[in-house]
Formats: C-alpha cells, structure tokens, sequence
C-alpha cells in the first residue's frame, strides 16, 4: 500500500490528511460535546441529534443569504453572527422538545430512542419544505476561503484552521461551564446522585432542560462548522449521528476528556485509511477497531463513576 511513494510523498500524505482528520475531528468533537452532555446527565438517546447539528447549518445558509442580499457591506462578518445564532436557534429549538416530548420518557430508554428518532424524521421533511431537496452551501466570507502552504507540497485550509479555533474555544467553554460553574455543579451532582440531588433543593427538572438546551445549541455551532467544508442537505445529520454515537461510547459517557480522544482517533483513523483504501471500508476498520477495544473496555475509555 506504501510501496509506491517516496518517504517526502508518504510525509505529505500524512501530514495534509492528518489536518484533514482534524476538520472531521472538530465536527465530531462539537457533535459529541453536545451528545455526551444529553446522554452522559440525562440517558437520552437522541437520534435527533444530527438534525439539531443541520438546524445550525441551514441556520448559516440562511444568515448568508439575508445578509447576501439586504446587507452585503456585512459579509465579511455575517459568519461569526451566525455561529451565534445557530446556536440561539438549535438550543431553543431543543428546549422545546424537551419540555413537549423528552420530559414525559425520562427512564423509557426504548421510548425515548423512537420518538426521537421520528422528531428526527419530522424535522427533515420540514427541512426539505422550507429548504428545497437540494443541498445548499452559504457564501462564506474571503476570509475563510484559500489555504496555508507551510512546504510546496503541504496545503492547509484556512477554513480547517478557523473550525479547530472554534473548536478549541467551544470545548474550553463547557469545561468552564460543567467544572468551573455553580450551574456545572448542580449538572454533575444530578449526574452523581439525582434523587439526592433533588433532596438538598436542585430542581432536576430544570437541569435537565437546560442540559438538553446546551447539547443541542452545542450541535447547532457543529452545524455551523460543517458549512465550511461540505454542503448541507436533509439527511446531513443522519451521516454523522453514527459516527458521533461511536465517539461517545468509545470515550466513556459523560467524560469530556473521553469525548476529545476518542473524536480525535476516530477522525485521524478515517481520514488516513480514506486515502489508501475506500470511504466505506475506513469506516469498516475503524468500527471493527473500536468493537476489539470495547471487548475488553466496555465502559469506554474514561468512563465516569456514577450512581443512579
């Protein structure tokens, strides 16, 4: 598989489909933040999950078509605006569907994986209705657009920096909130111990909501992410819940530190053996990778202590 390249080839290979893993790698990370939060505190499975992530990227679409057309003095702005309100967007949208749907299943795990699976298939018809079929892209900003050149050989894209930036600064951000924060310390002591939690005066309920909130704005910031290097269609979110499920339960539930090593080996796994070998056997590998370590780590790799 090597024998065809020459070491400075093989260097380059590695090096620009290591940075391209890591664009997949700060999607991923951002979606499974945002699931880890919801299914580590609440047990919910939510198969809505990349539906919340392409709530944020029609979000975008649309934030550049407004302002593409009534205000086109704004471009090189609009983008960081409309990470703002992606977020804004999905997190509303997602505590609305706590308090209609998610409140009523809370320990019906099977119940909760169904209706979230058909809000899932209610949210992409309404995407196709509002949207169109077609996948659409925003206009980014000239800023976002050309790439790095560190050798003659190596190119790195400018829109792949900004993502791992935004990244970087969305995961210090939840740790601040979860381990820095009062509201932190309530999410984790519900986590810890809920009825004891509701026993010293936490309001479980509006834990909760808030949880499912942040999980889905988390996933509507992915979404906005996404934009900037594929195009978003109706079933976009369905392509990564897969992936985004594997990198939770592979770094442990509830255990952010997990969700950042596992999104990373993940993505780095599927983007050098994408280039060797085809999209579907990568995928192929990386799962029959991750089913060998889970044999003998069931719990994922930093999986945290909790009592129910």
């Amino acid at each position: 598989m090597f024998d065809e390249y020459t070491y400075s080839e093989l260097g380059s290979i590695f090096a620009m489909q290591g940075f391209a893993g890591i664009s997949l790698f700060s999607v991923l990370l951002l979606m499974a933040l945002g699931l880890a939060i919801i299914f580590g505190q609440m047990g919910v499975i939510n198969m809505a999950h990349g539906e919340f992530m392409a709530v944020g990227a029609y979000t975008t679409y649309f934030m550049s078509t407004l302002t593409e057309t009534y205000f086109p003095s704004l471009m090189p702005y609009y983008f960081l605006v409309a990470i703002v309100v992606a977020f804004c967007v999905a997190g509303v949208l997602g505590y609305l569907a706590e308090y209609a749907l998610i409140r009523h299943l809370y320990k019906r795990p099977l119940d909760t994986l169904l209706a979230t699976w058909g809000l899932s298939l209610i949210m992409q018809q309404s995407f196709r209705t509002l949207f169109g079929a077609r996948e659409v892209s925003p206009t980014l900003p000239d800023w976002l657009l050309g790439s790095y050149q560190p050798t003659d050989t190596i190119d790195i894209p400018l829109n792949g920096m900004f993502v791992l930036a935004l990244t970087a600064v969305v995961t210090l951000g939840v740790f601040y909130l979860l381990y820095k924060s009062s509201w932190g310390l309530r999410v984790r002591a519900t986590t810890q111990n809920r009825v004891m939690s509701g026993a010293v005066g936490i309001n479980t309920k509006s834990v909760d909501r808030y949880t499912f909130a942040l999980g889905c704005g988390i996933a509507g910031i992915a979404g906005a992410a996404f934009t900037t290097i594929a195009s978003t269609g109706p079933t976009t979110g369905t392509l990564y819940i897969v992936d985004t499920f594997m990198v939770v339960v592979f770094g442990g539930a509830a255990s952010l530190i997990g969700t950042i090593v596992s999104a990373f080996s993940i993505a780095q796994a599927q983007s050098l053996l994408e280039f060797f070998i085809s999209g579907s056997m990568a995928k192929v590998y990386t799962l029959f990778a991750l089913v060998l370590i889970l044999m003998f780590k069931p719990e994922g790799l930093f999986a945290s202590k909790v009592r129910r």
